[in-house]
């Protein structure tokens, strides 16, 4: 399809919160939020489209998908949790998240774990499958391509296609994460019945 290189550039894919970007003070809510909105702006939508809301952090926050904050401060380790969260949202369930972020989440508060290094590798895989989609997308869209004659309205036909298999990829890469979240749940059922 033409263009999709430029479409691909215009998602802004590689933008990640790093280690480095948040900071080691303690931050309100409306901090927490500045910071993403100031960081994702660019990944938005449309104009209209909010990053992060006092209303989700209630939401994470009620739902126990993070540990409880201290004096209405979000410590770094929220804020890379938030992060976590704000990327899984759009393809799994609140509940799943809950279960996959739970078994960490008492790590963190019972035996001390340190967040950061298990932080820096989920955005370096973050980078690497950004890497790895544009790839994936070039070899799709060439497939299309040879698929799909150029003729009368074949542009729309290509995109269209370019969609669905978009469309079909994300699906197949939702099974797969719900069916790990089960996993997990099933190990954590056994652990318990021991």
């Amino acid at each position: 399809m033409e263009n999709l290189r430029e479409l691909m550039k215009e998602l802004n894919l590689d933008t990640h919160l790093t280690v480095d970007e948040i900071p080691d003070l303690d931050l309100y809510m409306d901090q927490v939020i500045q910071l993403f909105e100031n960081k994702y702006a660019t990944t938005k939508r449309n104009e209209n489209e909010k990053i992060l809301t006092k209303t989700m952090i209630n939401n994470y926050a009620k739902g126990k998908l993070f540990f409880p904050v201290k004096n209405k401060k979000y410590a770094k380790e929220h804020i890379m949790l938030i992060s976590m969260i704000y990327q899984m949202k759009s393809t799994l369930s609140i509940n799943d998240i809950k279960q996959t972020l739970a078994r960490l989440n008492l790590k963190i508060t019972e035996q001390g774990f340190e967040l950061e290094d298990l932080y820096k590798s989920y955005v370096a895989m973050n980078e690497r499958n950004v890497n790895r989609f544009y790839k994936d997308s070039n070899q799709m869209d060439q497939e299309i391509n040879d698929e799909i004659p150029d003729e009368k309205d074949s542009q729309y036909i290509k995109q269209l296609l370019l969609v669905a298999s978009f469309a079909h990829m994300s699906n197949v890469y939702r099974k797969a994460a719900e069916k790990i979240v089960d996993d997990i749940e099933i190990h954590e059922q056994e652990e318990k019945g021991k």
